[in-house]
C-alpha cells in the first residue's frame, strides 16, 4: 500500500532547503530540530529519494533540485485550498481579494493602500499566486482579479498593463561571467539559459535568427530560479527590480543588453464586474504612476 507524503513533511523541506540548515528552519517552523530531520528523514523514506547532504552544511541533492519546485508549487496551492475554504465557511460578500505575482508585492501593497482610501470600510486581501494558481483563483472566483504576467488567461479582461525590461542575467558567483561589467547576447550562446515560462514568447521574439542560446523553460518562480543558477544549472535573465532587492552570496546579477521584457497587467473576469472592481482598477492606475517612476 503507497504511503503519500505529508504537508508537513514537504514543507519542512521547502523551509530547510531554502533556510540551508535545519535550525533555522526549526525556528522558523516553530519546531525542534530533531523534529525538522524526522520529517526530512520521513520524506526521503517515502519518496525513496535523498533530498538533501549534509557534508559541509546542507545542500540539495540533484532529485532535491528537480522536486523543490513542484513541492512550493503543491504547498503553494495547498494554502489557496485553505484560504478558499475560510472565505465560503464565512463568506463576505463586502470583501476585496486580489491575487498578484510576488516579484510585484511592492505594488500589491501599494494597490492596497490606494484602494483602503477608496474604500475604507470594505476589507482588502492579497493573495500571493504565481501564474498557475491565480489563473485558477480567477476562474473558480475566489479572487476577483490578479496582477499577472502575460500570456493573459483567455476569456479574461485585463486593465493597467506595464512592462518591466529584463536588464540583468543571474549568474552564479565564481563563473567567470560574474566578474564581467556586462553581458551581450552573444556571451550566452555558450550555457545554459534558463527562461521562465512567462518570458518564452518574448525570448523567441527577440532572437529570431538562427544562432540562439540552448535554453531551459523554468517554473515562473523567479526567485526558486536564482537557486537553480546557484546550484550551476545555468544562467537566468531577470529585470531590475529583482536585481535591486535579492541580496545572496552565491548569486552574482549582470546587467544585460536585451530588449527582453516582462508584461503585467490586472486581469479579471468580464462577467465579474463590480463597484469595488472598479475601484480596485482605479487604485491599480494609481499605484502604477509611482511605482514606474
Amino acid at each position: 500500500m503507497r504511503t503519500d507524503p505529508t504537508l508537513r513533511d514537504i514543507r519542512c523541506f521547502t523551509v530547510v532547503a531554502r533556510r540551508a540548515g535545519f535550525s533555522a528552519a526549526a525556528a522558523e517552523l516553530g519546531i525542534s530540530q530533531p523534529a525538522v530531520s524526522q520529517a526530512i528523514a520521513r520524506l526521503e523514506s517515502t519518496l525513496g529519494v535523498t533530498l538533501l547532504t549534509r557534508a559541509n552544511g546542507v545542500t540539495l541533492t540533484e532529485a532535491g533540485r528537480a522536486l523543490l519546485t513542484r513541492a512550493e508549487a503543491l504547498l503553494e496551492q495547498a494554502d489557496l485550498l485553505v484560504s478558499d475554504a475560510a472565505r465560503l465557511a464565512t463568506p463576505d460578500a463586502d470583501a476585496i481579494r486580489f491575487a498578484y505575482a510576488p516579484l510585484v508585492g511592492g505594488l500589491a501593497a501599494k494597490i492596497a493602500r490606494r484602494l483602503r482610501e477608496r474604500k475604507p470600510g470594505v476589507p482588502v486581501t492579497l493573495v500571493p499566486a504565481h501564474w498557475e494558481p491565480a489563473t485558477t483563483a480567477l476562474t473558480g472566483g475566489s479572487v476577483g482579479a490578479a496582477l499577472m504576467t502575460t500570456p493573459f488567461p483567455p476569456g479574461l479582461a485585463s486593465a493597467a498593463r506595464f512592462r518591466m525590461p529584463v536588464t540583468h542575467v543571474a549568474v552564479r558567483a565564481g563563473e567567470r561571467l560574474a566578474t564581467a561589467s556586462g553581458i551581450r547576447v552573444e556571451q550566452l550562446f555558450g550555457h545554459e539559459m534558463l527562461i521562465p515560462r512567462m518570458l518564452w514568447s518574448a525570448m523567441l521574439a527577440a532572437f529570431p535568427g538562427p544562432h540562439q542560446p540552448r535554453v531551459t523553460v523554468v517554473d515562473d518562480d523567479l526567485y526558486a530560479g536564482c537557486d537553480l543558477v546557484a546550484a550551476g544549472r545555468g544562467v537566468l535573465p531577470v529585470p531590475r527590480l529583482l536585481a535591486e532587492t535579492v541580496r545572496r552570496p552565491d548569486v552574482v546579477f549582470v546587467p544585460f543588453e536585451t530588449r527582453l521584457h516582462l508584461t503585467y497587467a490586472l486581469v479579471w473576469h468580464p462577467a465579474r464586474i463590480t463597484p469595488d472592481l472598479v475601484a480596485l482598477i482605479q487604485a491599480t492606475q494609481e499605484a502604477l504612476r509611482t511605482f514606474l517612476a
